[in-house]
């Protein structure tokens, strides 16, 4: 059989965080060396992610080009892929010349056939900076949780999908000045034009071989039905759009992106003489793509619409998408310091990092969200691989060495123990292999520990060290025996743990293909794992502790506003003048002719009034109604284009003139006296 596996292409515009390695390249990894065990013929590609506004925007950030960027940062991910041994047969970069004819070739197959629609749209332009503003070149205030630096296509505070014009003031990120709106052209892909090539591709084909979560997701975009999306953007960074009307354009990163899987087969086949085409467009070979859960909507929609409307190649056959990883029970977040970045953990962990691809793997988000401790990893490194794993191993070649002088011994006649054990091994061996054949690779792992744990209890049982005394020849059965199962982890540990295992393949001195056989010659007994000092625990806990805060005290210093004067001093009987009553929106719409005025319709409780509030521009009329307020109950009616107003909403202003309701904490009933 045939496989391609693919693993997300990471952004090159900083280093990644150890849930980007459980979600999308460790299970990858387990699986590519399951099915070259196998003697399957498989091609393992991945590479960095160069395009994009996000690396021009850490670009800026960090005062240097794009290029540097993303040379910078493919080497780190590179140099941390191969250090935690994830295995790719190669490790490409979308900023490749031959990604570049790759991508524009794809895009100039869908576009002769006529599949793009081309739609012109207002876009946010940048009059002093002359370009129009990607969604991550604008901020603005979120409509949502009004963070105050939520991006033009995304809030990073509260989650939230946006577009640009939702976003509240919004800014260029280039110039700080207010961006104009301005007219510009688009390819779109139609995906409402395959809603039903996707629901008998995937509800109907896919429902009970694709992991629940996938199928979920899939099936919510699909009914709630799909709309064109944009597949060129203005930026100078990219991929060039190859039409002669199309300059000043590249494509969109999410449809340059995915298509590097293809240019990096290429890239691949080139180099080892293979043929590119027999692994994207042979029915006989298997696409699997390693994804996190953000990214299930661009690999099971979109990619594979994209493959569909090309017309010669194969579709995904599974996506075994991961949940998110959290760490110390919060989601992990580099911007904010809540991470433990790959690079970092090599530098203070250099030598356990197949410890970290065990506790990774054992707490595996395959169905759910999983929680990184760093006491969790401590804990499992100590009590499952140095007193289980490493424990048994230990204990067969040490005594070995102590009774045969290494040499593997000749076994009598087996009893029911030793059969048990070679049935064990057996079931143990197909357990593990099904299960990640299944991509249930926690569980798997979980089995290839059982067979330890049965090792170790059969040693435990047997105590061949009182038993050389009164019975040598059913020890020697016994040290045979305990050495298969030896033999038999180590070709289990290679999917997970492949320096340990080449380790233990190191120690029983042999070929994993092959067994060990009578007077076999087994080198000296290492320590496969060693425990991880409280200490070194406690500074990576406290370390983590510190960086948030060293975050939020930067991020407070950074955002210390400006307060106006105060107004002039009142008394306690000026104050009690002013009748304020809680009161409930009911309805709003905007004032004809006045930009910065909504009429809102409010329930006082003792009746229903008409108000005049200067908000237009920070909140949309839908968006408001059933908002609980704070009102002027008692202030002279004032007439404003033509409609009296009774009352004002007491609102609260920052120094950038955000506004914000001044309300009751709690729901109260409507008229009650606000003091």
């Amino acid at each position: 059989m045939r496989y391609l596996i693919t693993s997300a292409l990471p952004y090159a515009n900083g280093p990644k965080h150890i849930g980007h390695l459980a979600g999308a390249y460790l299970p990858a990894d387990i699986y590519t060396r399951y099915l070259k065990a196998q003697g399957h013929d498989v091609a393992f590609v991945c590479g960095s992610d160069e395009h994009g506004a996000a690396i021009t925007i850490q670009a800026m950030k960090e005062k240097t080009t794009p290029k540097a960027i993303v040379d910078k940062y493919h080497e780190l991910l590179k140099t941390c892929f191969e250090q935690f041994h994830i295995d790719f047969d190669i490790y490409h970069r979308t900023s490749d010349p031959l990604h570049h004819t790759t991508a524009q070739e794809f895009f100039t197959n869908l576009d002769d056939k006529g599949i793009f629609q081309i739609d012109e749209s207002e876009q946010y332009y940048d009059e002093e900076a002359k370009v129009f503003l990607a969604d991550r070149y604008i901020k603005g205030t979120c409509p949502n949780c009004a963070y105050e630096s939520a991006f033009g296509d995304q809030c990073e505070r509260c989650g939230k999908s946006l577009s640009p014009n939702e976003l509240i003031n919004p800014v260029s990120t280039l110039s700080g000045n207010k961006p104009t709106l301005k007219p510009t052209k688009h390819w779109s892909l139609p995906l409402n034009k395959y809603e039903g090539f996707l629901q008998e591709w995937i509800l109907k084909d896919k429902k009970d071989k694709w992991r629940n979560t996938v199928y979920g997701q899939c099936k919510s975009w699909i009914d709630g039905g799909l709309q064109p999306r944009a597949v060129t953007r203005d930026l100078d960074w990219g991929v060039k759009v190859p039409l002669k009307e199309a300059e000043g354009k590249v494509l969109y990163v999410w449809f340059d992106a995915p298509i590097g899987y293809i240019s990096a087969t290429k890239a691949w086949a080139e180099k080892n003489n293979k043929n590119w085409k027999d692994y994207w467009c042979d029915k006989e070979t298997k696409l699997v793509h390693f994804i996190g859960k953000d990214n299930i909507v661009f690999h099971c929609i979109i990619f594979p619409v994209m493959l569909h409307a090309h017309g010669e190649f194969i579709l995904p056959d599974n996506v075994p998408a991961n949940e998110f990883l959290n760490l110390e029970g919060e989601k992990m977040s580099t911007s904010r310091g809540w991470s433990i970045e790959m690079h970092e953990f090599l530098e203070t962990f250099p030598d356990k990092t197949d410890e970290l691809r065990y506790y990774l793997t054992a707490i595996a988000p395959e169905t759910k969200d999983a929680d990184f401790t760093w006491k969790g990893f401590q804990t499992a490194n100590k009590s499952e691989l140095v007193d289980i794993l490493g424990n048994f191993v230990n204990r067969i070649v040490m005594l070995t060495h102590k009774f045969y002088d290494g040499l593997v011994p000749l076994p009598g006649e087996a009893g029911e123990a030793e059969k048990n054990i070679a049935l064990e091994i057996i079931s143990q061996t197909k357990k593990v292999h099904d299960l990640i054949a299944q991509c249930k690779f926690r569980e798997a792992q979980f089995e290839m520990m059982n067979l330890a744990r049965a090792g170790n209890k059969y040693l435990a049982d047997a105590e061949p060290w009182k038993l050389i005394k009164t019975d040598e020849l059913h020890t020697k059965t016994i040290m045979y025996t305990g050495l298969q199962v030896a033999v038999h982890l180590s070709k289990l540990m290679q999917y997970f743990m492949p320096i340990k295992a080449e380790q233990l393949s190191s120690m029983l001195n042999f070929n994993r293909f092959l067994n060990l056989t009578p007077g076999h010659q087994i080198n000296q007994a290492e320590y496969l794992f060693k425990p991880i000092e409280d200490e070194l625990i406690e500074a990576q806990i406290q370390k983590l502790k510190k960086r948030v805060e060293e975050k939020i005290e930067l991020a407070a210093t950074a955002a210390t506003p400006a307060f106006k004067p105060l107004k002039p001093e009142i008394t306690i009987d000026d104050f009690n003048k002013i009748d304020l009553r809680a009161g409930t929106i009911i309805e709003a719409k905007k004032v004809e002719k006045a930009d910065k005025l909504l009429q809102l319709t409010i329930d006082m409780g003792f009746e229903v009034r008409t108000v005049l509030s200067g908000i237009a521009m920070h909140y949309k009329p839908e968006d408001i109604v059933g908002q609980q307020v704070t009102v002027v109950a008692n202030l002279a009616p004032r007439k404003m284009r033509g409609i009296d107003s009774y009352g004002m909403i007491l609102m609260a202003e920052d120094a950038d003139g955000k506004l914000v309701f001044v309300n009751p904490r709690e729901a109260i009933s409507n008229g009650s006296d606000v003091k």
